[in-house]
């Protein structure tokens, strides 16, 4: 990545190439940071960095993985950034707590009540969704980001995770089931699903 200024040849082909997709770095820093603020640093800092980095891509890859990427570097770095900081107050403490799944509980516990889960899951809004997602583990959020948020193919993603495909389908279908999980109690509310039969 160059330090020096950017030509005008490379500013053209960052705007051309890499600008359009700015409403997706967006979207995806909200969803891991869920702040609006750190969102858009985080967006920012990816954009920046993908322009000053802009000779490294080829133009026969995968744009949208070369650049999730970089976010996904980005966002680790500020994450140590800030653990390395306990004295100062940071927006990304709330980021670093990271719910961890009872143990006890199998993943998919509620996945019988759910007649058309994918159906389903479309019906929820962007808010509760961010908040179920930022309640699973690291990698299960970055995973269920790149690929059903995202649209990116499991293959994409395990080169951007730099893990075995057979993890990102792992992943995948235990994420998946993980968030249906959380969003079971505000599903039964509004009458969706069933209640669940209690056993004797």
């Amino acid at each position: 990545m160059r330090d020096g200024p950017i030509s005008q040849a490379q500013a053209q082909r960052f705007k051309q190439l890499v600008w359009p997709l700015m409403p997706m770095v967006l979207r995806t820093a909200q969803y891991l940071t869920r702040h609006s603020q750190q969102a858009e640093d985080l967006a920012q800092e990816t954009m920046v960095k993908a322009m000053r980095g802009i000779d490294s891509y080829q133009d026969d890859t995968n744009l949208k993985a070369w650049l999730m990427t970089i976010l996904r570097r980005t966002y680790i770095d500020q994450m140590r950034v800030g653990r390395n900081r306990p004295d100062e107050v940071s927006v990304a403490s709330d980021v670093l707590e990271v719910t961890v799944p009872d143990s006890s509980k199998a993943a998919g516990e509620f996945d019988e009540q759910w007649e058309e889960p994918e159906a389903l899951m479309g019906r929820f809004e962007d808010d509760a969704i961010i908040k179920a997602l930022g309640e699973l583990p690291e990698d299960i959020r970055w995973t269920l980001l790149l690929v059903d948020v995202e649209k990116m193919e499991q293959v994409e993603v395990a080169a951007i995770l730099n893990v075995a495909l057979g993890t990102i389908k792992s992943r995948t279908h235990r994420g998946r089931s993980m968030l249906r999980d959380r969003l079971y109690q505000l599903a039964l509310q509004r009458g969706w699903v069933a209640a669940r039969e209690s056993t004797p």
